[in-house]
């Protein structure tokens, strides 16, 4: 186990009706004005858009609006959202959504100190040094955005969706009241439990001890999502089932999972070529295909660490460690039908004509490897993978 300095900021407001808690919560923290951000008409036919007003005009707070924000979101919301915030002089930023819309507020958040390209910081070219206090109230389990120190955001012109980290990012604090996913589709269910558990799956496939704890914790986890996720897909309004996956979707991505380790993603930057490249791709569908490619390319690079899982995640009692990493893909690739996610990328409607386009867009046109364990990736690894991705 290496050395590291863990910190978690991200204050969790859990359960029953806890939305109702943000006027007290924001003028709290001495917050007067406000930028809300969030997504489509599903919040304002709910009526939780009306009721998070309704309590900023009881505790005094002013606030103003973007919505309309978009699975895979282009930069464009990132400057809109900015300029709002710049104009308005405003203090916080409430995200009420998913992963793109927490995504889209904490680039904001961030940029809104700088006078650049705001995808600067996803291109690395700079570091993000200020940042306007962000609070989210979170109504799908998912992306982990909630409490990650991660923001993806894409370039619809350039087709480049990719990530930075940053702990200025992080949110303040996460309302997470488990009724408000009852409304999530099957769909977008499944592609929330299949982003959760490969956050906890890109940890624990880097390289441990053999008794490492943050390992089992990922799986573990894994097995939680697993079970509830189906609970959930059968009744879309058990509590504890939408509960479990609500939690698990902060605790796979806010680093817990991975403490004492290096780690580096590899299946998260190969499903951003794709979707970034195809902006119609669900990214936890993406991530479904992109995993199965990359397991069967890698998996004798490691064979003991995707047996563990097999073992661990599907029972798989086989002690021939290779031969149970075959079946534990396979075993994955049948849970992931079972829960209507896509496995194929001609699925999504990618063809093979495709590859070199995504190869360049995940490698940077040749110039960076994605991942470290078992292996890294170079450009013709990688457009071998996405080939097993078909």
């Amino acid at each position: 186990m290496i050395d590291f300095d863990f910190v978690m900021p991200t204050r969790i407001i859990f359960g029953h009706q806890s939305e109702d808690k943000i006027g007290t919560i924001l003028s709290g923290y001495g917050f007067k004005n406000v930028l809300i951000v969030y997504g489509g008409g599903s919040i304002k036919r709910n009526g939780l858009l009306q009721k998070v007003l309704t309590c900023l005009d009881q505790n005094g707070i002013a606030y103003h609006e973007l919505s309309g924000i978009t699975p895979n979101p282009d930069k464009s919301f990132v400057i809109q959202g900015r300029a709002i915030a710049k104009k308005e002089n405003c203090d916080a930023l409430l995200a009420i959504g998913g992963g793109s819309v927490i995504d889209v507020a904490k680039a904001i958040s961030v940029s809104l100190y700088y006078e650049g390209d705001p995808f600067d910081f996803n291109l690395k070219k700079v570091t993000p040094s200020k940042r306007l206090p962000l609070g989210v109230i979170l109504t799908i389990a998912a992306a982990g955005s909630e409490s990650s120190d991660s923001c993806v955001i894409s370039n619809n012109d350039t087709q480049i969706k990719q990530g930075f980290n940053s702990v200025l990012v992080r949110p303040l604090f996460a309302i997470e009241d488990p009724e408000l996913t009852y409304s999530v589709s099957p769909y977008q269910t499944a592609a929330g439990i299949t982003d959760i558990m490969m956050h906890s799956m890109e940890r624990y496939f880097n390289e441990s001890d053999d008794d490492q704890l943050a390992d089992d914790w990922a799986l573990d986890l894994c097995h939680n999502v697993m079970v509830a996720g189906l609970k959930s897909l059968q009744n879309p309004t058990d509590y504890g089932a939408r509960a479990a996956l609500m939690l698990d979707s902060s605790l796979s991505h806010d680093g817990l999972t991975g403490i004492g380790k290096k780690f580096s993603f590899v299946v998260h930057p190969l499903e951003h070529a794709v979707s970034g490249f195809n902006k119609d791709v669900t990214h936890g569908a993406g991530i479904a295909i992109c995993y199965l490619g990359w397991s069967r390319y890698v998996y004798e690079k490691a064979p003991a660490k995707f047996a563990k899982l097999a073992r661990k995640l599907f029972n798989i009692n086989v002690e021939d460690d290779k031969k149970a990493a075959i079946m534990g893909i396979n075993a994955m690739k049948d849970f992931y039908l079972s829960i209507g996610m896509p496995t194929s990328l001609r699925e999504v409607g990618i063809i093979e004509l495709d590859l070199p386009r995504l190869a360049d867009l995940a490698s940077g046109n040749g110039t960076r490897v994605v991942g470290c364990c078992p292996q890294s990736l170079n450009k013709q690894d990688i457009e071998a993978v996405y080939r097993l991705c078909l």
